[in-house]
Order: structure tokens, then C-alpha cells, then sequence
């Protein structure tokens, strides 16, 4: 594997130098090779030297390397944020990563707000279309700073978009319980999520095996607070996916759990901690480094190394129930202190 590091801003850094502790560890205990290279691209090298994303290191990052782990983006001295959407929203749309994925399992009943909810009661994926609808920035405001002002942000959908992620969620549905629901607010966006569930009809024909069904996302926002047990595979376009997925992260523990990844087959792929930089905790040992490492569960997986993406889950899952975690979590140990701990338990 030739993975490239982008840890970022805030506390990118350090749950990304945790992670590259498990995957040192890992790689002896299973016995796989990989190369490594930190890339400097952030906030710090903005202010530098005004750069966000490069055509020479994006072309790179696309050319020379299989995958890519991401630690954070945010920094208060670039209120903009204009490096995090170059290249973060930058490498989804340029590599065509239209298939975000983020795994949400409850892990330890203590940690979810809801009650009477067993460990394992909550365990779905969330499949997010990752390169289309309000994100593509089209749009724009009008006579901006008057009382005349107009804002307008175009939502796309594309059929090519909507089907090529379906049969994804499909495939997936079937490694798991056999049931996928979309969600959409057809019955208020009937142009854009409409076509989505004319692909839902068209597509489900092809995998009798699950069961497709529908819910529009304010009623599926409801039921993933009361009913979290009856979902399993969820799908939605960029923006409903992106909203259910932070709601889903709440009721197993916060973002601190939450691993992604932003993939597109044959195609450098992307890995990343939903959590954002958290610059206020930055070098106090408080970042939580389990969702970075779980992106890396997530890597290892889909390059080949099954028994070893395996063992690091258990091993962050184990490192919560024993309470062998970060404060966020009712722990008491530090960001490296927690790495060291999963790397010492795979297995």
C-alpha cells in the first residue's frame, strides 16, 4: 500500500500520528508492507505561501499513491475556510470519490442518549452520494448587502450520480441484513430526489435479495431516535446523507467514533475522521484518536488486509467498553496513550 498522510489543521496532526502508530503495529502483527508520505498542505502552508491544493501535489496524490488518510481541516485564522474546500471538497470532486461511507455501531450502551438501547442495537451505514446536489457550489447571491439581496444554491442531481450509488448501497446491503432505505424529500424537491426514486425502482430490480424501501428525512430522523434497531443500509444525496450521518454518529458516541470514507473504484481513495479540528483542545492530549483509527480499519479493509482491519476494530471497540479511552468517552488516558493501547491489543 502507498498511503499518503494529509493530517491537516487543529488535531489533525496528532490522531493521524496515532493512527500511523496502530498501522506500524498492524503491519508487524499481520505482516503486510506500505509506504507513507506526510503531505504539508493546511492552513499553515495557506498563510505561507497562499496555496491550497497544488495541481503538482494533486496530481500526486492521484498518481503515486493508492489512498489517502485525512486528520482535519478548520483553522479560526482562515475564517473563509476556502483551504479546507479546495482540498477536501477539491480531491471529492477531482478524483470523482462519489461514494462516502460512514459505519455507525453502538459499541457500549452507555454512550448512547437513548434509552434501553443494547450494544449493537444501533448498527447501520450510511451511504452519502458525495459529489453532487447544493454541494457543487452552483449558484450565487444578488445585489449582495442590500434589502434587495437574493441568494440561490441549484441542487444536482444526475441519474448517473443516483444509480451508480445505488447499486453500491445494493452490494453493500447484501454483505449485511439485506435492507437498504432512501432518504430524500421527494414529496418537496420532486425534480431532483423524484429521480432518485425512479432509480430506486429501477435498480432494486436487480437485487431481489434486499429490501428497498423509502422514507422522506425528517420522518427518518424521527425513527432513527425511537426505532434505531430497523435500519441498515441508508442512502441519501449529499446533503440528507450528510445531515442523518451526524445524527446517527450521536447515538453511539459523538464524532470522536466516527470513521468515513470517500471512494470511487480504481481510484485513489480518501479516509477520514468526521470530526472537525478543534483547535481549542490542540496539544492538550484530549483528541480522541479512535475515529482516525477506525478510518484506518476502514483502509486496511478495502486494500486487501481483512484480519488486520478487523483486529483494530475490536481493539477500539475493546479500548471503549474498558474504558481504556479519551475523557470525551468517560476515559482517562491521552491521545497517545490511547494509540498505544490499541496497538498493544490487536489481537
Amino acid at each position: 500500500m502507498r498511503i499518503a498522510f494529509l493530517p491537516g489543521d487543529g488535531i489533525g496532526p496528532e490522531v493521524i500520528r496515532a493512527a500511523q502508530s496502530v498501522l506500524d503495529a498492524a503491519a508487524a502483527r499481520f505482516g503486510f508492507a506500505y509506504t507513507t508520505e506526510w503531505f504539508d498542505l493546511g492552513a499553515e502552508r495557506y498563510l505561507r505561501s497562499g496555496e491550497t491544493l497544488p495541481d503538482r501535489e494533486f496530481a500526486r496524490l492521484r498518481d503515486e499513491f493508492d489512498c489517502i488518510l485525512l486528520g482535519a481541516f478548520g483553522d479560526p485564522r482562515v475564517p473563509s475556510n476556502i483551504h479546507a474546500k479546495d482540498i477536501l471538497l477539491g480531491l471529492r470532486q477531482r478524483l470523482d470519490l462519489y461514494v462516502n461511507l460512514r459505519p455507525v455501531k453502538l459499541v457500549d450502551p452507555r454512550l448512547c442518549p437513548l434509552k434501553g438501547v443494547a450494544a449493537g442495537g444501533v448498527d447501520m451505514a450510511i451511504v452519502r452520494e458525495n459529489t453532487e446536489s447544493v454541494y457543487v457550489g452552483i449558484g450565487g447571491r444578488f445585489k449582495p448587502g442590500t434589502a434587495d439581496e437574493v441568494a440561490q444554491s441549484t441542487m444536482l442531481s444526475t441519474r448517473k450520480g443516483c444509480d451508480r450509488l445505488l447499486r453500491y448501497a445494493f452490494e453493500l446491503a447484501r454483505t449485511r441484513r439485506h435492507q437498504l432505505v432512501l432518504c430524500d424529500k421527494a414529496n418537496a424537491i420532486e425534480a431532483a430526489h423524484g429521480l432518485w426514486r425512479l432509480a430506486l425502482k429501477d435498480i432494486a430490480k436487480e437485487f431481489p435479495d434486499v429490501r428497498a424501501t423509502t422514507l422522506y428525512a425528517d420522518v427518518a430522523a424521527m425513527r432513527m431516535v425511537t426505532h434505531p434497531h430497523e435500519f441498515d443500509v441508508v442512502v441519501g444525496d449529499n446533503m440528507i446523507g450528510d445531515i442523518l450521518s451526524d445524527l446517527a454518529a450521536a447515538l453511539v458516541g459523538g464524532l470522536g467514533l466516527a470513521p468515513s470514507s470517500s471512494t470511487h473504484p480504481g481510484v485513489t481513495a480518501l479516509y477520514e475522521p468526521v470530526h472537525g479540528s478543534a483547535p481549542d483542545i490542540v496539544g492538550t492530549g484530549k483528541a480522541n484518536p479512535l475515529a482516525a483509527i477506525l478510518s484506518l480499519s476502514m483502509l486496511l479493509t478495502d486494500f486487501g488486509q481483512p484480519a488486520a482491519a478487523a483486529a483494530v476494530q475490536a481493539a477500539c471497540e475493546r479500548s471503549v467498553v474498558e474504558l481504556q479511552c479519551t475523557p470525551d468517552l468517560g476515559g482517562r488516558l491521552t491521545t497517545d496513550q490511547v494509540a498505544e493501547w490499541v496497538a498493544a491489543n490487536l489481537g
